[in-house]
C-alpha cells in the first residue's frame, strides 16, 4: 500500500504540470508579457523626451546667457535674457515634441488599420491605442526638463556679481551639468558611460565659444 501511494502523483505536483491545451492560462500569461511591454515603451518615450529636453535647455539657455555675456557686463540683462530663452524654449520643444510624437501616432494608427482590414482578424482597439506614443505626455516631459536644464545656468550666473566669475561659474555649472545629463542617457541607451558624456560635453562646450565668439565679434565691429 506504501509503494502504491508513493507512485501516485500528490496535489502539488498535478498543480504544476502545464496543460497544454489551457488557453486561458496561456492568454493570461500573454497578457501579463503584453502589460510589461507597454509600460517600458511608454516609459522609454518620455525618458527620451525628458532628457533630450533637459540637455537641450542646458546647452541653448547657457550658450544664450554666455553670446550675451560677451557684449554686456550688467548681470540682469544676463539674467532676463536666459529667463526669456528659457520660456521661448520650453514653448517651442513642447510644440516640436507635441507635433512630431502626434505624426509618428497617426502613422501607427493608420498602419494598425491596414493590418486589420488586411488580416481580417478581431482586434482590441483601445488596447493597442494603449500601446501607441502618447504626444501629450511627451510635449509635457520635454517642456519640463528644457525648463529644468535652462535653469542650471540661470542659478549659476543669479547672485555672482562680478562679470568674468560670473562667466566662469556658468561654464563650470555647466559642465557639472552636461557630466551628469551624459551619465543618465547613457544608462538610459546601454551605451558607453565615457563616449556618451564626452560627446554631450564637447558639444555643449562648442555651442558656447562659437556663440560667445561670434557675438564679441560681431559686438566689436558696432552691429
Amino acid at each position: 500500500m506504501a509503494s502504491v501511494e508513493h507512485q501516485l502523483p500528490t496535489q502539488t505536483s498535478l498543480n504544476n504540470v502545464k496543460d497544454p491545451n489551457d488557453v486561458e492560462g496561456q492568454t493570461l500569461q500573454l497578457e501579463h508579457v503584453e502589460k510589461e511591454e507597454f509600460d517600458y515603451t511608454q516609459r522609454a518615450q518620455w525618458l527620451r523626451a525628458a532628457v533630450l529636453g533637459a540637455n537641450d535647455g542646458l546647452v541653448s539657455t547657457a550658450s544664450l546667457m554666455m553670446g550675451v555675456g560677451a557684449v554686456r557686463e550688467d548681470v540682469k540683462v544676463m539674467i532676463l535674457t536666459g529667463f526669456a530663452g528659457l520660456i521661448a524654449g520650453a514653448c517651442s520643444m513642447a510644440i516640436g515634441e507635441f507635433v512630431s510624437v502626434y505624426s509618428q501616432y497617426d502613422i501607427e494608427v493608420a498602419q494598425m488599420k491596414r493590418e486589420k482590414k488586411m488580416s481580417g482578424a478581431i482586434v482590441d482597439e483601445e488596447r493597442e491605442r494603449a500601446r501607441l506614443p502618447s504626444p501629450i505626455q511627451a510635449a509635457f516631459a520635454s517642456a519640463l526638463a528644457f525648463m529644468v536644464g535652462a535653469m542650471v545656468p540661470l542659478l549659476a550666473a543669479s547672485f555672482i556679481k562680478d562679470y568674468k566669475v560670473r562667466l566662469g561659474v556658468v561654464v563650470a555649472a555647466v559642465t557639472f551639468a552636461l557630466v551628469v545629463f551624459g551619465n543618465v542617457g547613457a544608462m538610459l541607451g546601454k551605451a558607453p558611460m565615457v563616449k556618451s558624456c564626452l560627446r554631450v560635453l564637447i558639444g555643449g562646450w562648442f555651442a558656447m565659444v562659437i556663440t560667445f565668439g561670434l557675438t564679441k565679434l560681431i559686438g566689436s565691429r558696432g552691429l
